[in-house]
């Protein structure tokens, strides 16, 4: 399974941006779907995830901002990110597993390459 993730850029805080990631190859049965983020000399953390029943789970500190979705049929997951902070500027991550992933965990088998989103103040 390979992951692109694109719609990373530079905004103003109060902003918005939308992320996409697209599943190619053996996309079948990829329960799980997600967003992590990584900023300079900060450990990976978790943003959002969505489980292909529709049940999402957001990070306290993007809740109410973010959205995560998906279009199984596409085999995409995005995250709509709104009123954006300048502590929101990192690398970030899609990731997708066959299983449920519970919460935060990081334990997802497949990862896309990033994709960076910078927040101005």
């Amino acid at each position: 399974v390979q992951l692109q993730a694109s719609g990373g850029g530079l905004v103003q805080a109060g902003g918005s941006l939308r992320l996409s990631c697209v599943a190619s190859g053996a996309t079948r049965g990829l329960y799980s779907m997600a967003w992590f983020r990584q900023a300079p000399g900060k450990e990976r953390e978790f943003v959002a995830n969505s489980w292909v029943s529709g049940r999402t789970y957001y990070a306290d500190y993007v809740k109410g901002r973010f959205t995560i979705s998906r279009d199984n049929a596409k085999n995409t997951v995005y995250l709509q990110m709104n009123s954006l902070k300048p502590e929101d500027t990192a690398v970030y991550y899609c990731a997708a597993d066959r299983a449920l992933v519970q919460a935060t965990r990081q334990s997802y088998d497949f990862w896309g390459q990033g994709t960076q989103v910078t927040v101005s103040s």
